[in-house]
C-alpha cells in the first residue's frame, strides 16, 4: 500500500493544457473549478498558473504568449522548455471535453488530499500526550476541509451575487421572446438555464409547437437551435420545416408558394408527383433552410450526457445557443426499467442540470397519460403528466397543449390550440390561445 503511486491522470492534465493553448475559451470553462494545485506534475502546475496570470491581465493564452511569459519569469526551463509546450499542442485534437477532463483532474487531486489527510490522522493517533477529544476534532477538521471544498465551491457571499445580478441588468442578459405574445405574457419567454415542458395527448400538435418555437427563436433572435428528435427522422422534420418556411411572414418577399406538410410524403408514396413549379418552389425553400442555424439529431437511444456533449460542442463553436429541443422525454426512458417513473425522473433532472450548466433554455416534450380520455372534460391538468411527480418538481414551466376540435368535431373553437401554462416558476399560470393550422403544422397568434 505504501509503495502505491498517488492517484493522478497525467493524460487529462496534458489534454487540458493543450486545450487551453489551442482555444482561448477553454480556460474560461475550467478556471472556476480547476485549481493550479490539482495538477500532479509540477511543470503542468506552472503552465496552468501562467495561463491564469495572462488571463487575469486580459492577455491571450496561446502557445507563443505562454512561452514568452514563462521565459520572462525564468520558468520556461522548469516546465521542459518550448518542446514540452509544443508537444502539448500537437497531442491535443480539440478542447471540447476540457471541462470533463478538469473534473477528472480535480477528483484525483481530492483523492491525494484524502490520502495526505489520512496519513496525518494516523500520526495524530500516536500523539498520546494530546487529549483524545482534541485529536478527534483535528481529524474531523482535516476531512471537513476536503469535503467542504467539494460541497461549498458554488457558495458565494450575497455582495458578489448582487453585483453579478446588477451587471446582468446593465448588460441586458436577455430572456428570449417565444414569438407568441399571449404566451410571453405568462412565462415572459425562454430564459437561459430553465427547463420548459410542453405536454399533451398524441395529435395535439406538440412537435408542431416545438418546431414553430424553434423557428421563432432563429428568426427573432438569430440564435442557433439544436433539435433532438427521438420520434421523427431528420428528413421528416426537414419536410415539416419547409412547410413552415413556405408560409412564414419573414420570407414573404421571396415569393414562396405555401406547401402543405404532407405534400412531400404524397410525392414519395407515388400518390401525386411534384410538378416542375413545385420543384422550383422547393428549391427556393431549401436555399433558405440551408442558411438557418438549426442542428438536428435523430439518434435513437440518446442519453442526457450525449445531448450535453453535442450542445457543448456547438456552444463552443457558436458562443451561444438559443434553444435546445427534445422530442420527447418518454422516448429517453428505458422501456426495460423496473421503475419507469424513476428513470424518467433521472432524465428530467439531467436535462434541468444541463440547462443550468450550459446556460441554455431547454424545451422538452412529454406525453400525457390516458386517464384524461376517460373524463368528461378532456382538458388536461398538471397531474395528467405521465409519471408526473418528478416532472412537476423539476420543470420551470409546464405547458399543456389542448385542441377541443380533436374531441368535439363540431366545436366553435375550430383551429384553436390552447397552451395551458399549468406551472410558471418565474411567471404566471393561465392559458395562451393560438391559431393552429394542421395542414402546415403552424401556430400563430390570434
Amino acid at each position: 500500500m505504501i509503495d502505491q503511486i498517488p492517484p493522478a491522470n497525467i493524460e487529462a492534465e496534458e489534454a487540458i493544457l493543450g486545450g487551453i493553448l489551442l482555444d482561448p475559451q477553454a480556460l474560461v470553462r475550467v478556471r472556476s473549478s480547476l485549481t493550479p494545485e490539482a495538477f500532479y506534475i509540477k511543470a503542468h502546475c506552472h503552465i496552468y498558473n501562467a495561463a491564469l496570470q495572462l488571463d487575469n491581465q486580459g492577455k491571450p493564452t496561446d502557445l507563443l504568449t505562454i512561452i514568452s511569459w514563462l521565459n520572462d519569469h525564468d520558468s520556461l526551463s522548469r516546465v521542459g522548455g518550448r518542446n514540452k509546450l509544443a508537444s502539448l499542442v500537437e497531442r491535443t485534437v480539440s478542447s471540447v471535453n476540457v471541462d470533463f477532463l478538469a473534473d477528472l483532474v480535480m477528483e484525483k487531486y481530492r483523492r491525494r488530499q484524502l490520502i495526505r489527510a489520512g496519513n496525518e490522522i494516523v500520526q495524530l493517533g500516536y500523539q498520546t500526550e494530546v487529549d483524545l477529544p482534541q485529536i478527534l476534532d483535528n481529524s474531523e477538521q482535516k476531512i471537513f476541509q476536503i469535503s467542504n471544498q467539494r460541497l461549498c465551491s458554488n457558495i458565494e457571499h450575497n455582495s458578489t451575487i448582487a453585483l453579478a445580478a446588477y451587471k446582468e441588468i446593465e448588460e441586458v442578459n436577455p430572456i428570449y421572446s417565444t414569438g407568441f405574445s399571449q404566451l410571453d405574457e405568462l412565462i415572459v419567454g425562454f430564459e437561459p438555464g430553465t427547463l420548459t415542458l410542453v405536454a399533451g395527448r398524441p395529435s395535439m400538435g406538440k412537435s408542431a409547437i416545438s418546431l414553430c418555437l424553434a423557428l421563432q427563436m432563429i428568426l427573432r433572435h438569430s440564435l442557433p437551435v439544436i433539435f433532438f428528435s427521438l420520434e421523427m427522422t431528420k428528413q421528416q422534420l426537414e419536410y415539416r420545416l419547409w412547410s413552415l418556411i413556405s408560409i412564414a411572414a419573414d420570407y414573404k418577399k421571396c415569393d414562396l408558394i405555401p406547401i402543405q406538410s404532407d405534400r412531400i410524403r404524397r410525392h414519395r408514396a407515388f400518390m401525386e408527383g411534384l410538378a416542375d413549379w413545385e420543384f422550383s418552389n422547393i428549391t427556393k425553400i431549401v436555399n433558405i433552410a440551408s442558411t438557418l442555424p438549426l442542428y438536428i439529431s435523430d439518434r435513437r437511444g440518446i442519453t442526457v450526457s450525449d445531448i450535453a456533449h453535442e450542445c457543448r460542442q456547438i456552444k463552443t463553436k457558436k458562443g451561444k445557443i438559443g434553444l435546445v429541443v427534445i422530442d420527447y422525454l418518454q422516448m429517453m426512458a428505458e422501456d426495460s426499467s423496473a421503475n419507469r417513473s424513476y428513470e424518467l425522473g433521472g432524465v428530467a433532472k439531467g436535462l434541468y442540470k444541463m440547462a443550468g450548466d450550459l446556460e441554455v433554455p431547454v424545451l422538452a416534450l412529454s406525453q400525457i397519460n390516458r386517464a384524461v380520455e376517460s373524463r368528461t372534460v378532456k382538458r388536461p391538468i398538471m397531474s395528467d403528466l405521465s409519471q408526473s411527480g418528478i416532472l412537476e418538481m423539476v420543470a420551470d414551466n409546464i405547458i399543456l397543449a389542448y385542441r377541443d376540435e380533436y374531441y368535439n368535431p363540431n366545436t366553435s373553437d375550430q383551429k384553436i390550440l390552447e397552451l395551458i401554462v399549468a406551472k410558471a416558476r418565474h411567471g404566471e399560470t393561465g392559458t395562451a390561445t393560438v391559431l393552429f393550422d394542421k395542414s402546415y403544422g403552424a401556430i400563430a397568434s390570434l
